[in-house]
């Protein structure tokens, strides 16, 4: 592989100085096919994340559910889902044959994950096939450690009510001042959607309006592929869990980056950068997983 990185992602690795490197790190990292670890690594999750587009262009991160092994590696470029979306969930839209699919396999307890982005090559009622076109690991940082169990049947997604977003007051407000994780999609046209994991301490996200929200951008891989595919297509979609109550509050509007100004300066010493997310639309699915987690520790990096 020539060059693993698309226009955008090469744009902010150049505005920090790495560029040149990470062209180096990834030809090595980033490839076209999935390593044995990570296919076994998948197929014993009860959940990976997913970024899909729906037909406007607007991005929307979300969950696929099942019971350990309904994630299936037949090959080194093929995955199977026996799962659907949730019931009501407005990243299903986006979930059609030949669609862009971002997947981010991750476990909190071990905080282990993995990136899998491709394109469908099916959707049918028993579930999805996914044709692999890039896969690269990433690190642990950021991640804050939980033990996860069943609470019903996993097969059971149906949410127990499905409220619209407008503004985020109320419930919203709270989980998100409360949030120590989210997770991100985002994508770049032609080179596909991805999905992926931020975590710092409780509180990280800062609310500066009813729909708008700074996130404080940190250390991590340098391959800055959300970052890249915002400086292409300025649209993201959030996503936020509670943890103890199996609720999605999923969120999607336009991003920027904020590289520097009073709003960097006010962020803790670990943040380099920071994005603004203002909300356009956004739902909650209550009641939503069949999983709960309990927090074990932090992720040492917020410690």
């Amino acid at each position: 592989m020539d060059q693993p990185f698309h226009a955008g992602e090469v744009a902010v690795q150049s505005r920090v100085g790495v560029a040149e490197r990470m062209a180096e790190v990834g030809r090595r990292v980033v490839r076209d096919h999935m390593p044995e670890q990570h296919q076994r690594f998948y197929e014993q999750l009860p959940l990976m994340l997913a970024g899909s587009v729906d037909p406007t262009g607007r991005p929307w991160a979300t969950v696929l559910v099942g019971p350990p092994g309904f994630v299936q590696a037949p090959d080194a470029w093929h995955l199977t889902f026996a799962a659907t979306p949730i019931p009501g969930d407005p990243a299903a839209a986006g979930m059609t044959p030949g669609a862009r699919l971002g997947l981010l396999g991750i476990e909190l307890h071990t905080r282990r994950r993995n990136r899998v982005n491709g394109r469908l090559l099916a959707v049918e009622p028993s579930g999805l096939r996914l044709q692999v076109e890039q896969t690269v690991g990433n690190c642990p940082q950021y991640i804050q450690g939980r033990e996860v169990e069943w609470v019903r049947d996993a097969a059971d997604t149906r949410p127990r009510v499905i409220e619209r977003v407008s503004q985020l007051d109320g419930d919203a407000a709270w989980l998100i001042a409360a949030a120590d994780t989210l997770f991100v999609a985002t994508h770049a046209g032609a080179a596909g959607a991805d999905v992926s994991h931020r975590g710092g301490p409780a509180g990280f996200v800062t609310q500066e309006d009813a729909r708008t929200l700074l996130v404080p951008d940190y250390s991590g891989n340098r391959m800055f592929m959300t970052l890249g595919n915002l400086q292409l297509d300025g649209r993201a979609g959030l996503l936020f869990i509670d943890f103890e109550r199996g609720d999605l509050l999923s969120l999607t509007g336009r991003a920027e980056i904020v590289w520097d100004g009073p709003e960097r300066a006010a962020l803790d010493d670990k943040a380099e950068r920071a994005w603004r997310f203002h909300l356009d639309e956004g739902w909650w699915l209550r009641d939503a997983l069949p999983l709960r987690w309990r927090f074990r520790d932090w992720a040492p990096q917020n410690v």
